[in-house]
């Protein structure tokens, strides 16, 4: 039953529709209500009918209206109530073919929701899921993000200690710079003294042979032995001149031990000071001796004239 529909409200809206002559119909008892279920009032309307023909009766049996006015108002009410009957049964089965769509309609409609809403549980349950997820996973990004910062804090503190070690690596190296220029200079002084000694020996020795040669054969052999000798000293100097040249290379490229390779040059070239200085005064000593003590043969023999015969230098 439908809410707020009584049976006396139903009489009276149809009681009213039929004093107005229409016949009253479902729709026209619900219109008249403004509610109600099509199916409530035609139960309602059945009962109404079953009543009036009792209440006609009942106005039949007045005594101010005629017997024929009677019969002849049962008769149409009869005929009325026929055609209302016919009329309810037809609306009837039409409510009930409409009500018997939308109930299948609705139960389809219902089993489309039941399906959408198990999906949305199943999504639901993902999206839980995948929530739970997110959450783990934002932990483990915000453990990993407070790792990087301090990783971060730790790197700028390392980045910072490098560039002080960088900053005084390099004033180092600008200093081994100045002393490796300084060295430099030094080698290239050196490198000409010793050049020009060594073209002062070679002079010297050059003199010695040519007078060597002049003065007997027998001091040929002192010569050569002389020259040998001289030839080998060249060497050696060239040799030590190539190994302070090739220090002086290694010393660019590797200044952290630039003062070890600077004081090894400069012993080197000490050294071959020395040498060379005391190999001058050796021979300079032979001349002088050799002047003073001449050879017994040489006196006992003719005098020869004296060719001048210049022998190759050595490069």
């Amino acid at each position: 039953m439908a809410r707020g529909i009584t049976q006396d409200q139903v009489n009276q809206a149809a009681d009213t529709i039929l004093a107005a002559g229409e016949n009253p119909t479902v729709e026209k008892v619900r219109a008249a209500l403004g509610t109600g279920s099509p199916n409530t009032i035609t139960r309602m309307l059945d009962s109404w009918r079953s009543q009036l023909g009792k209440r006609l009766r009942q106005l039949s049996t007045l005594p101010d209206v005629p017997d024929p006015v009677g019969q002849a108002m049962v008769e149409v009410w009869r005929l009325a109530v026929e055609h209302a009957q016919r009329s309810a049964e037809a609306q009837l089965a039409k409510y009930r073919s409409t009500l018997e769509a939308e109930r299948s309609a609705l139960t389809q409609e219902r089993q489309h929701w039941v399906a959408r809403l198990e999906t949305a549980e199943t999504e639901a349950a993902r999206a839980n899921a995948a929530k739970d997820l997110a959450e783990h996973v934002c932990a483990n990004l915000d453990g990993q993000l407070q790792d990087s910062h301090a990783l971060r804090a730790d790197i700028l503190l390392q980045r910072d200690r490098l560039q002080s070690r960088y900053d005084q690596a390099a004033a180092q190296i600008q200093g081994l710079q100045a002393q490796l220029d300084e060295a430099r200079s030094t080698l290239e002084a050196e490198r000409e003294r010793l050049a020009a000694h060594v073209r002062t020996t070679e002079d010297r020795a050059h003199q010695e042979v040519d007078r060597a040669r002049q003065e007997t054969k027998r001091w040929q052999q002192q010569y050569e032995l002389a020259e040998r000798t001289h030839q080998e000293a060249i060497r050696t100097q060239q040799t030590r001149h190539d190994a302070i040249v090739e220090h002086a290379q290694q010393s660019e490229k590797e200044m952290a031990r630039q003062a070890g390779q600077i004081q090894a040059l400069e012993r080197a070239i000490t050294a071959i000071s020395s040498v060379a200085s005391k190999k001058g005064g050796a021979k300079t000593g032979t001349r002088e001796t050799a002047k003073r003590n001449p050879p017994k043969d040489a006196a006992a023999r003719p005098a020869t004239p004296r060719r001048s015969k210049k022998t190759s230098r050595t490069p």
